[in-house]
């Protein structure tokens, strides 16, 4: 089994995020991660769709999307021309005795302290999954209390700008 980013640029309708996520679970395709956001052009939204599968997988996926009348435009990221990232949030358990340790280990993966509480600290990080992983790793024996992960989001390196008509 193979991993696959997808980004795929979507009109900015009520329902379409329900149709998409539909269309994956009628197929019996599961979503690792599914993130969705405004873009810079008006009406268009930007999903980042994480599966995994064979190549079959991926063909199928993107031929019943392109189907879809909302989707304007589908890419299978490649890792080597793609900057993909995530965010968390983790709340750690930070009696006085732990605090600096735990501010020492947020630091090395320059995540930040967004949040001070009598026993707790939240951490925001943002970076590749295996960073935001081995940041998480860590702090597990400070204790963490709670935590929540973006999922992926995903840009392609360089000038190249993803939907952007060529003209």
């Amino acid at each position: 089994m193979k991993r696959y980013v997808l980004s795929v640029l979507v009109e900015n309708h009520a329902g379409v995020l329900s149709r998409v996520s539909g269309l994956f679970s009628r197929r019996g395709y599961n979503i690792d991660s599914l993130t969705v956001g405004v873009t810079s052009q008006p009406g268009v939204s930007r999903m980042t769709i994480v599966v995994q599968g064979d190549d079959h997988t991926l063909d199928q996926i993107t031929k019943q999307l392109s189907k879809l009348e909302e989707v304007m435009t589908i890419q299978a990221c490649d890792p080597e021309t793609t900057v993909m990232r995530e965010s968390a949030l983790i709340k750690v358990q930070a009696p006085a005795d732990n605090r600096s340790g735990i501010i020492e280990t947020a630091n090395i993966f320059r995540a930040h302290i967004v949040d001070v509480g009598i026993d707790t600290l939240v951490i925001e990080a943002t970076g590749s999954e295996a960073k935001i992983a081995s940041l998480i790793r860590l702090l597990e024996p400070f204790g963490i209390k709670e935590l929540v992960r973006t999922g992926l989001t995903a840009m392609d390196r360089g000038g190249k700008v993803f939907g952007e008509k060529k003209e």
